[in-house]
């Protein structure tokens, strides 16, 4: 093995994320499982110390694979380009009267190099490189393979919450204020129980089976009636946890697996997506339905843009049980699907496969040259 080829191999796994503590404490965090990776990923490839560092660039093959896309085309990457650039924090000012609000990223590039390679390269808004380089205390760091290994965004934030308060070895926090640092709404899990085993029992088996940390936890201050107002948390680093995993294993796993998505982290993306109109239980159902003919790559898009339509729709006339219309819409949508399909058979005698996304079945590159 060469010299160069070993430098790499070592870089990737030992790629570290520094992370200042006002960056971790933003709340409302609207970032999906695959941006959550990426931000953490743009944050082990910049050099914290040195801020010409800034731009980060990814081989396209490897920005497909670490954003979980099946295929590519220009669609789809002004929809993820789009994402990332509409990340919003609010910090607080130093003065500690108001606050400021900014983008984490300025410019998103798709590129073709001399040799004909096409990359994405992405670059940190300016008012936020303050809390990314040039910091000298109140941050944090971990190794990358502990974010790659977790399977949804409660899991990673989980993790950076309280891989945060890991050298004091304890967290208090109270429920209201976990539930926004995790970007959980009022009406996602509004039971304690289903909250209990959903977010914190399932993070707790989480972070043992594939982080550097474990945690128990218990009732700290209580409520009427015995409600949980907040929780301690006693953190330990994790004797048994399994071989670090590095960007470039990651990143070829991505090549031929294809990764299944919790329920419950797509089912938190529709929430956000329909602005927390509608119930966890309604959400639940309309999923349930639209993934019969929406893949689950597709089905946020698909929600977003249904929501929309609904948004539209009520301009023009009164809507008197809006979920029954949004309903009705995505039943509407599976009918003309099948219909669709149907006169695709007759006419070529072949099964037709349905796509909600037409760009799923193009080629970025073929998009491009044309």
């Amino acid at each position: 093995m060469s010299n160069s080829k070993k430098k790499k191999e070592s870089l990737f796994n030992t790629a570290i994320v520094q992370k200042r503590n006002v960056l971790n404490e933003l709340r409302r965090n609207s970032m999906s499982l695959q941006e959550l990776r990426f931000f953490s990923i743009y944050l082990s490839k910049i050099n914290s110390r040195d801020i010409s560092t800034r731009v980060v660039r990814f081989p396209l093959e490897d920005f497909k694979r670490i954003m979980e896309f099946q295929t590519l085309n220009l669609t789809q990457l002004r929809e993820s380009f789009t994402r990332l650039l509409q990340q919003v924090v609010s910090v607080p000012n130093e003065n500690g009267r108001g606050f400021s609000s900014f983008q984490l990223f300025k410019r998103c590039k798709l590129l073709q190099d001399e040799l004909d390679q096409w990359y994405v390269e992405i670059d940190a808004h300016d008012d936020a490189l303050p809390l990314m380089f040039d910091f000298k205390n109140k941050y944090f760091t971990y190794q990358l393979w502990n974010a790659l290994r977790l399977k949804s965004s409660n899991q990673i934030r989980f993790y950076e919450i309280l891989k945060q308060y890991e050298t004091l070895g304890k967290r208090e926090i109270a429920v209201a204020e976990l539930r926004e640092l995790l970007g959980i709404s009022p009406n996602e899990y509004p039971r304690w129980d289903n909250f209990k085993i959903k977010v914190l029992d399932s993070c707790q088996q989480a972070l043992s089976e594939n982080t550097d940390i474990t945690f128990t936890y218990e009732k700290g201050k209580s409520g009427q009636g015995g409600k949980w107002l907040t929780i301690i948390f006693h953190i330990q680093k994790n004797k048994k946890h399994v071989d670090p995993l590095s960007l470039a294993d990651f990143i070829d796993q991505k090549q031929n697996v294809v990764e299944v998505m919790d329920e419950n982290d797509i089912i938190s993306q529709l929430l956000k997506v329909c602005n927390y109109e509608f119930t966890h239980e309604d959400i639940q159902s309309a999923y349930r339905f639209a993934k019969t003919f929406v893949n689950d790559k597709a089905i946020k898009i698909y929600f977003e843009q249904t929501y929309l339509k609904l948004l539209e729709i009520e301009k023009n006339k009164k809507i008197s049980n809006r979920f029954r219309y949004f309903f009705k819409m995505i039943c509407s949508d599976a009918d003309r699907q099948r219909k669709e399909q149907q006169d695709r058979e007759q006419t070529t005698g072949y099964p037709a496969t349905y796509d909600i996304a037409e760009y799923e079945s193009t080629s970025v590159l073929d998009d491009w040259d044309n």
